[in-house]
């Protein structure tokens, strides 16, 4: 995560005083507002104007389970934290990496699944940490992506990008050495380049979890019970193997 970013962060945590909509307030209303960036195949993405992904139906799972329709809301990813603390949604789910610097402002749930950066070049690029030492290297702002790729390429060397597209785009076009982003997001581009792109080393493993609103301990225990309750009756592995071919549940 950049520092602009960071210090938004905090900042809207340590000035917020509202813990969001309290369960029974959310319960009443019968909807849950989740947010994600809707950017990210094979997590959340648009096939037209239909969202689709693990995380979506994992969200709706969820939702079903503690007796809510999900409402989903598409925000830029660096947005979605700092909008949590401003009571614009209930819940976020978007491949968020749980750190000590966004504990601080919101509180995550138990994982719903491990992966970590993936290191992603052209033929012939860097496929390692150490290789990447000067290498101009893409991700997404806002990303747990940006201080990994910092300590191994240098700061000068990071180019973060609005959105994952631009950073596979840049990667494509030549205008970077190589792309660092989430594994699962790596390999389905890989997958898609036809060739043009090559799998690398991992850079880091990582811990991905839901966020409310810092205080919202009545949510975060429901949304806790509903991910155990969908992990333990096959829903969860049902879906992860649809989508990945594997349970990416944290072991």
């Amino acid at each position: 995560m950049t520092r602009p970013a960071i210090a938004l962060l905090l900042s809207a945590a340590l000035f917020s005083t509202a813990h969001g909509r309290t369960f029974a307030e959310i319960k009443a209303s019968g909807t849950l507002r989740i947010a994600t960036n809707a950017e990210f195949k094979p997590f959340t993405y648009f096939e037209g104007k239909t969202m689709k992904g693990f995380e979506y139906d994992l969200g709706n799972a969820i939702a079903r389970q503690m007796g809510l329709k999900a409402q989903w809301i598409n925000q830029p990813f660096d947005s979605l934290l700092i909008g949590l603390n401003q009571n614009r949604f209930d819940l976020v789910i978007s491949s968020h990496g749980i750190t000590p610097e966004r504990l601080k402002a919101v509180d995550f749930t138990a994982p719903h699944y491990c992966s970590g950066g993936l290191i992603v070049t052209r033929p012939g690029g860097p496929k390692t940490a150490a290789a990447l030492k000067g290498m101009t290297v893409a991700t997404q702002v806002g990303t747990t992506y940006v201080a990994q790729i910092e300590k191994v390429a240098g700061a000068r060397n990071v180019r973060v990008y609005p959105n994952n597209t631009d950073a596979l785009q840049a990667l494509m076009s030549g205008r970077v050495d190589a792309m660092v982003n989430e594994k699962f997001y790596g390999l389905e581009a890989l997958r898609r380049s036809g060739g043009r792109l090559v799998q690398g080393s991992m850079l880091f493993q990582e811990r991905l979890g839901m966020a409310v609103a810092k205080g919202n301990t009545g949510l975060l225990g429901a949304v806790n019970g509903a991910l155990r309750t969908v992990q333990g009756n096959g829903t969860y592995a049902k879906l992860s193997r649809a989508y990945f071919g594997q349970d990416v549940r944290c072991k």
